[in-house]
């Protein structure tokens, strides 16, 4: 397909959530707009979303697909499926291209690329990921009901984590080399009934996606039927760092610096979803599109 070079009024980088709920906040007030999706969601791995009001229990990609259509039947509206490749400042706005080929002008941009998560290196966890290895317990914990389960210890607040899913079941909490919980925090394992395991974990196993349990270092099978892990993040897409935007230090990695109206420290681009706040899930993601496809609209008058 040939380049172009149409002037809109804003370009949106990802389609997924956030992006799909900015894009319709700026199609609902006529703006011309292009959304720019390579189709990778972040939790793609999830084959249900749960704890997203009037949606719960639906596959996300359906959602996605139906609000792809919704927003598509605005005639304001243009979408392409491909990646963006470079997007660079101009005196008029900024212009992105993509692997298709394409070039695109707009005076504003809207960076919903998400985030890639980063897993512990240990054996077994990547493939479990989204199904017996897990980040959300308000996302996933119902489902499990009840039983064993694990945390996987990393960092400041994982007796606080632990003591949390403590109300989805008989909780455990791998250390796996991490520092033992201070004074305050085993009171707290203790009142929760946390019990904490010390030994090295040396790989989750389990049939296919399903978790039997973590090998440990001395030969035992700890049995859990889902671990709950903080899995780091990054920023899925180059785009912000390109474009020179400021970054600060998140609890689990580095988050878009974006003021109230999710504006970035670079004038002119605006930043929604798991890129640009500390909270995430599909709900959260929703909502901070609205406020970023809101602010950035505003900015155009």
């Amino acid at each position: 397909m040939p380049s172009t070079t149409t002037p809109y009024d804003a370009i949106i980088v990802g389609g997924s959530f956030a992006g799909l709920s900015a894009g319709l906040q700026l199609a609902r007030a006529r703006r011309r707009i292009l959304v720019i999706d390579e189709g990778q969601r972040r939790n793609r791995f999830s084959s249900h979303s749960h704890g997203f009001l009037g949606q719960d229990g639906r596959e996300p990609a359906t959602i996605v697909a139906e609000a792809k259509a919704q927003l598509l039947a605005y005639p304001t509206v243009a979408w392409r499926d491909a990646k963006a490749g470079e997007a660079k400042a101009e005196r008029e706005g900024f212009r992105v291209t993509d692997s298709r080929g394409g070039e695109h002008q707009a005076r504003r941009l809207l960076l919903a690329t998400g985030v890639r998560d980063e897993l512990p290196a240990i054996p077994g966890l990547r493939e479990r990921w989204g199904k017996s290895v897990l980040h959300c317990p308000y996302c996933d914990g119902y489902e499990l009901g009840g039983g064993k389960l694990g945390v996987l210890a990393s960092g400041a607040f994982s007796a606080l984590k632990a003591a949390l899913v403590a109300d989805w079941g008989a909780v455990t909490l791998f250390l796996n080399g991490e520092a033992e919980p201070d004074a305050e925090a085993t009171a707290l394992l203790e009142r929760r009934g946390v019990a904490v395991e010390r030994a090295r974990i040396v790989a989750a196993e389990g049939d296919g996606t399903a978790m039997a349990g973590l090998r440990l270092a001395d030969g035992r099978l700890a049995p859990i039927k889902a671990l709950f892990i903080a899995a780091g993040i990054c920023p899925a897409s180059p785009l912000a760092e390109e474009l020179g935007c400021a970054f600060d230090d998140g609890p689990f990695g580095p988050l878009l610096r974006v003021d109230g109206m999710k504006q970035t420290s670079v004038t002119g681009v605006y930043a929604a979803g798991d890129a640009a706040t500390a909270r995430h899930s599909v709900a959260l993601a929703v909502a901070d599109g609205v406020v970023a496809g809101t602010g950035l609209h505003m900015s155009l008058l």
